[in-house]
This record gives C-alpha cells, structure tokens and sequence, in this order.
C-alpha cells in the first residue's frame, strides 16, 4: 500500500495527536533514499552543507544556488518526507528579496517548506511568503548564520530577558504565517513552554525532549563528524551497530518513543 506523503498539515496533525515529529538534514539523493524508507517525517536540506560538506567554518558562504542544487537531488531521492530548504545567508534580506530566493529553491530545488533564521524582523518577510503560497519554517535561538554577530556557537534563551524575547518572538512567527517552528540551543524548560503555547509544530536541536519533534545534522547521528561533537547529539553508530541504516532506524525510534534526547544530551 502506498504511503501519503508527509505535509505540513500531516505534521500539524501528528502534533494535535501527540506523535513526536523525527527531521535530519539531508544533502543528497542516496541519503534521501535511505531516510525515506527509515519513515523520517522531514528532511531538512540545511545550510550546515557548507561546514559538512563544504569545508567552510560557517553557513556564511553557503548560496542559493548551491542549496537549489542539493534540494534537487534530495527531491529526486524522496517519495514520502516533507522536504524543508534552508534560505542562506541574506537570501531574506528583504521581503522581495526572500520572495525571489523561495521562487527558486521551490521552483529549481523542489522545495516544499523553506526555513528562515531570525526573529521580529523577519514577520513581514514571514507573512508576504505564506500570501504567496510558500510554507514557511521559522528558526529562532541559536542563529548559525548570525554567528559573527553573537560571537560564536552560544547557547540562547538563558536569562529571562533574553527568554521573553524568544517567547514572544515565536508567537509572532506563529502569528505571521509560519506552518513550522526550529528552535536550536535554548533551555529545555523554555522551549517546552513554548511547544506547548504554539499550535503549529516545533522542532528542536539542543533544546531537550519537550518539543513536538527532533533534528540533527545528518553527519553528527552517525558520528562522522571529524572534531568534537556538539553536546545535545548522539553517535547513533555507536553501540555495535554496523550499518548505517541501522543507525538511521535508531535514531527514528529513540526520537518516536521519546528517549532522544536524554537528560545528559540536554545541556540546558
């Protein structure tokens, strides 16, 4: 029996009955492939391509073009996950901006959600993409491609003010049309709350259990990523597993039973 594709509306509906959203990056078709059949809800063609794949120390140089070019060949790879697509650096500058960039990862890419960093400043370019028909994924906390600004890869949301600013910016983000919600390195209290204050879907990285769903970088589960892992993954190749596959229909089941992540890959 064929199996629907995965939706925004599948995902808000996997949230109102309680069933936790699994995500992972994903550069390629083979890995799509893999992923796919492993009943990943979301795969997620992240800006990180520029550190994992491409060498560089940041998401900073990554363009456009480069993420149009590897959303194609993970869309050529899927049957049944959601593909979400990283909009890089200053591709939302501006709204039109934002508006032409989203036209070509949706038109070249194949994209079917894009994903932007920022808060309140990006409400505008939020609401005038969803007017147009293209779903939006918002991403607040750690920002990588503010990574110059904040002076490096800092956990956010620790005191309250900075907490509140988090809070109510995912309200906006709700609020102006966002069908997604990234929260990347926040306290786990924080982006528990704020899971359960949303109605649409949130998805953590380093920011504990309570959130609707669970992403990693492709490369850091299966523990090939070269220097010092970041606190809040798992090498899900460890523990006598020989097969990739096996580590991916790991990771699927930790995230869909709930112990992904544990108190210890939970730094906040």
């Amino acid at each position: 029996m064929a199996v629907a594709p995965v939706s925004v509306a599948t995902l808000a509906a996997m949230k109102a009955r309680g069933e936790r959203i699994v995500s992972l990056t994903c550069y390629d078709a083979c890995f799509a492939q893999l992923l796919d059949r492993a009943g990943v809800d979301v795969l997620l063609v992240g800006d990180s391509l520029g550190m994992v794949l491409q060498g560089h120390a940041t998401t900073v140089p990554v363009t456009v073009a480069q993420m149009a070019y590897h959303a194609a060949a993970v869309a050529r790879g899927r049957e049944r996950a959601l593909l979400v697509v990283d909009l890089p650096f200053m591709a939302a500058a501006t709204p039109e901006r934002a508006l032409d960039q989203a036209a070509q990862l949706m038109q070249e890419g194949g994209a079917q959600v894009v994903k932007l960093e920022g808060g309140a400043w990006l409400a505008d370019t939020v609401q005038r993409l969803t007017e147009q028909g293209v779903p939006v994924c918002a991403h607040l906390g750690l920002l990588p491609q503010s990574v110059n600004r904040l002076g490096g890869y800092r956990f956010q949301g620790r005191d309250e003010t900075s907490a509140e600013r988090i809070r109510r910016e995912a309200q906006l983000m709700e609020e102006a049309g966002a069908s997604l919600l990234v929260l990347e390195c926040v306290p786990a209290a924080l982006a528990a709350e704020i899971s359960q204050a949303l109605q649409i879907p949130v998805i953590g990285i380093g920011a504990g259990a309570g959130c609707d769903g669970q992403v990693l970088v492709l490369h850091d589960m299966l523990g090939l990523n070269p220097g010092r892992p970041p606190r809040f993954s798992r090498d899900f190749m460890a523990a006598g597993r020989s097969a990739i596959g096996e580590a991916i229909a790991a990771y699927v089941t930790a995230v869909r039973e709930g112990s992904f992540p544990a108190a210890a890959e939970t730094p906040y």
